[in-house]
């Protein structure tokens, strides 16, 4: 891989049983579930393809070739940039197994094919910031969010300074990732609580963030030292970046953003 090109992963799959989200708009696999016109894949592959700093298109997902099979999402499986990977149900077990096959296309830049909201801004800061460290996590500030979306509930993380929640996006910079990996793999089945999390990087470190004694940088810095990497979280100012499609007041709120973005781009002056 060149200085400046990455691969990215797009995570498809999805957890056992029936999706809630997919019952409700009769389909088996979430990733394809329409949103303002399009399969969330083919909003998350567009923003990804349109870009020249991506090599590769890694799309990951149970029956990838299935995803693929979508009238709407085909032209993905006709870019030679794009490999569809089957996995199983573990996430991460599926992530590392990705960057243990290509182990000459690093930096990987990792989301999911819910993020629908995910645009060009989000990506070029996002890798720009994260580029250098071993392994990088997006978030949105609290204040963020609430200042554009008054009243949209999300999972926080609290630290010193502030309340801050995932983006799905996530940059896997060296081999050294794959440690971050193991470490989540023990506690995958407990991502959205807090102090589970942070309790696989040792008491002491959860203990200090669940007092709020750590800036984010702070416990983000120490525990990617535990591991022996370089760990950094990448503060994005878009509230968007944080809003991915769980639930069906979250495909409403998305399928309106999208709507109100296509159509300042469809006007003469483009917004």
């Amino acid at each position: 891989m060149n200085d400046t090109g990455f691969t990215a992963i797009i995570l498809a799959g999805q957890r056992p049983g029936a999706d809630p989200l997919g019952t409700h708009f009769g389909q088996r696999y979430k990733a394809v579930i329409e949103i303002a016109g399009q399969p969330m894949l083919a909003w998350v592959g567009a923003s990804l393809a349109a870009r020249a700093d991506v090599a590769r298109i890694v799309i990951v997902a149970q029956d990838s070739a299935a995803l693929l099979d979508h009238p709407q999402t085909r032209w993905l499986r006709d870019d030679a940039r794009v490999e569809a990977r089957d996995c199983g149900d573990s996430v991460v077990e599926a992530v590392s197994a990705t960057l243990r096959a290509m182990p000459d296309a690093y930096p990987f830049l990792l989301t999911t094919a819910d993020n629908v909201l995910l645009d060009d801004a989000m990506i070029a800061e996002f890798a720009a910031r994260a580029r250098g460290a071993d392994i990088a996590v997006a978030v949105v500030e609290r204040r963020t969010l609430e200042a554009a979306y008054p009243g949209n509930r999300r999972t926080w993380l609290r630290f010193r300074g502030g309340g801050y929640s995932g983006a799905n996006l996530f940059w896997l910079g060296s081999p050294a990732a794959l440690e971050a990996l193991a470490a989540w793999r023990r506690i995958e089945q407990q991502r959205k609580k807090a102090r589970a999390v942070l309790g696989a990087f040792g008491p002491g470190l959860a203990l200090m963030i669940a007092a709020r004694l750590l800036t984010l940088d702070q416990a983000i810095a120490r525990a990617g030292r535990r591991l022996g990497l370089t760990a950094r979280a990448v503060v994005l100012p878009y509230a968007e970046a944080c809003i991915d499609v769980d639930k069906l007041s979250d495909h409403a709120m998305a399928e309106a953003i999208l709507l109100k973005r296509t159509a300042r781009q469809a006007s003469p002056r483009g917004g």
